[in-house]
């Protein structure tokens, strides 16, 4: 194997966003990289068929972008081109906060908006266009393959389709090996049950519930740039413990649609098209009924409701075979409200890229499995008690003390940043996973915090 590419196979299990960005960067090193899918897609499958909510609003944060970016070089071109703006989240977004209107400023931080659907399609046409990449659709995976010394070294499938492109002669058991495996199968991943038949114990998975539900449609939007198109690409009013139990957010998407995700705590807005108005109605950031309204031709209502925190804690297992790698949603899945699973997803493959790149000078594979789950956990633990701790505000008993300073802190933040334009930009940056949370304690800022006046909303 050449010294650009020194390991022969990969497989990634499941080929929808996280295993895309997986493929994409295991292709840099590996001679052959497989996904395998237990759904029929191919080049032309937009949002995955077993991603129920591919159909609700996605932000793309703005570090998430930049990976993208570097990974898939004229991204964010192509998506233009295709009509998802391109603009500075300040004075881009209508948000609405708990305290009131955010100002309307220029902050630095670009992002774009585009549905799941768009991006997803142009993200496995790349993917599926490199030579090293072959997808085997319709095939579900059933095990795990270990060689003597307890090594992953495959997978064992069985196709349901005789046109997989892996194994067209045999369409019903067989085995891929492998010098890497990677479970990218989502929330719905079997891996816990295949460690635990080999004697592998991992420990119960975290989870929190959100109790929160989504009902999203995409409807028809005024031509950019025209006279009838509003001074906003995002309208937003986010979730507060407990003050604000239904909010929503209006993004503008590719070829001149919104979409629009209404949701509620314990409350599950309509999907008629009378009672998804007075949802919307209800809010008070207005701009989202207001478009609502003048919608003419839309998309069925969805609804989900399956948004609870959930982390598997495989980086907590001593004895983690080694050639494995778990990531995305098949370790760690978070409530969709916040925003950061697409980000967090696309950091997971750049700290693969770069664990990787130390070791293609000697080809060392060995002890990767643990070491990247490792650096996993520690990633996801800032997302995940971003997560977490707003979720546990809404139950009036447990509050753990680090969850209610949080909500204490950010309530007041919050009041600070609805009259001041610098800490507000300084909270977009965090948002957007650009800059540490821990900025939001400089002096500059808790002084700030600590001493406001919180003004009636």
């Amino acid at each position: 194997m050449r010294n650009d590419r020194p390991w022969d196979k990969a497989v990634v299990i499941g080929a929808s966003y996280a295993g895309l960005v997986t493929a994409r960067v295991l292709a840099d090193f590996f001679g052959e990289v497989v996904l395998v899918e237990r759904d029929a897609v191919d080049e032309d499958t937009g949002a995955h068929p077993g991603a129920p909510q591919g159909y609700h609003a996605h932000a793309m944060l703005a570090r998430g972008g930049q990976i993208l970016e570097r990974l898939f070089p004229g991204l964010r071109a192509e998506l233009r081109a295709a009509g998802a703006p391109v603009f500075d989240y300040g004075e881009g977004i209508d948000f609405l906060l708990p305290a009131g209107p955010a100002p309307r400023h220029r902050t630095g931080v670009r992002i774009q908006t585009f549905t799941r659907d768009e991006l997803e399609r142009r993200l496995r046409r790349r993917v599926l266009a490199l030579p090293q990449v072959r997808l085997s659709p319709s095939t579900r995976c059933t095990g795990l393959t270990r060689d003597s010394s307890g090594r992953v070294n495959g997978v064992t499938c069985r196709s349901q389709d005789a046109r997989s492109a892996v194994a067209p002669e045999t369409p019903e058991s067989f085995e891929l090996a492998a010098d890497l495996v990677v479970d990218a199968s989502g929330r719905s991943s079997s891996l816990t049950d295949w460690l635990s038949a080999t004697g592998v114990a991992v420990p119960p998975k975290r989870s929190v519930k959100a109790k929160v539900t989504y009902t999203s449609m995409n409807f028809d939007r005024a031509e950019e740039g025209g006279p009838a198109h509003p001074d906003y690409y995002v309208a937003y009013q986010m979730l507060f413990a407990p003050s604000v139990p239904r909010a929503g957010v209006l993004l503008a998407v590719e070829r001149n649609r919104w979409t629009c995700s209404l949701f509620g705590f314990e409350d599950q807005p309509p999907t008629d098209d009378t009672g998804y108005l007075a949802f919307a109605e209800s809010l008070d950031n207005p701009r989202l009924a207001e478009q609502i309204r003048r919608r003419s031709v839309q998309e069925p209502a969805r609804r989900y409701t399956n948004v609870d925190n959930q982390w598997r804690l495989y980086h907590t297992v001593k004895n983690w075979p080694d050639r494995l790698l778990a990531l995305g949603d098949a370790v760690c899945v978070f409530n969709p409200v916040y925003g950061q699973g697409l980000t967090v997803a696309a950091m997971e493959a750049e700290l693969l890229r770069r664990m990787l790149g130390r070791r293609r000078a000697d080809g060392r594979l060995d002890g990767v499995g643990r070491a990247f789950q490792k650096k996993l956990g520690r990633l996801l633990l800032g997302p995940w008690t971003l997560s977490t701790n707003s979720d546990l505000m809404w139950s009036r008993e447990g509050q753990p003390l680090a969850a209610r300073f949080a909500h204490w802190y950010n309530t007041r933040l919050f009041h600070v940043a609805v009259e001041d334009a610098a800490v507000w930009a300084t909270f977009v940056r965090v948002v957007n996973m650009v800059a540490s949370p821990a900025v939001l304690f400089h002096p500059s800022v808790a002084l700030k915090v600590l001493t406001v006046t919180r003004r009636r909303t």
